[in-house]
């Protein structure tokens, strides 16, 4: 078993009052929206796999602006045994152009109005809510 951290970055892309999310074909969190994020491969910086990530999972074209925020994701089963473990570092990126489709590892892709994002209508992952908040102050 790898016993070292995945870094991983996600895509945070707010336009017109929405945000840009998926609905995840994989755990962890199958089934739930969250950011279009992945794995950072070797040599790649993180505003490149923010970018890239949101490109093959999304269609949509962005650029990267700042670095927004860094979570520590840890997941357990049911005998506390740790299975999943990320740091996921969240890019505000803006907007170049694409429609929105589901491609790579995800179920669906869309424009979800901010208000809709943390009112228990979607199944979430953990800290998409947070981080809409983080990316709209």
């Amino acid at each position: 078993m790898n016993r070292t951290p995945i870094p991983a970055a996600l895509a945070v892309v707010i336009q017109e009052q929405r945000v840009l999310l998926v609905r995840r074909r994989n755990e962890p969190d199958a089934g739930r929206w969250g950011y279009p994020g992945g794995r950072i491969e070797w040599g790649e910086s993180v505003f490149e796999c923010a970018v890239r990530e949101l490109r093959e999972e999304t269609g949509v074209m962005a650029t990267a602006r700042e670095h927004l925020t860094t979570l520590d994701i840890i997941k357990a089963d049911d005998d506390d045994q740790v299975v999943h473990h990320f740091i996921l570092n969240a890019v505000i990126c803006d907007y170049v152009s694409g429609t929105p489709r589901a491609a790579d590892d995800a179920m669906e892709a869309a424009w979800i109005p901010l208000e809709d994002v943390g009112d228990g209508k979607l199944a979430m992952s953990d800290n998409v809510a947070r981080i809409a908040r983080l990316a709209t102050d």
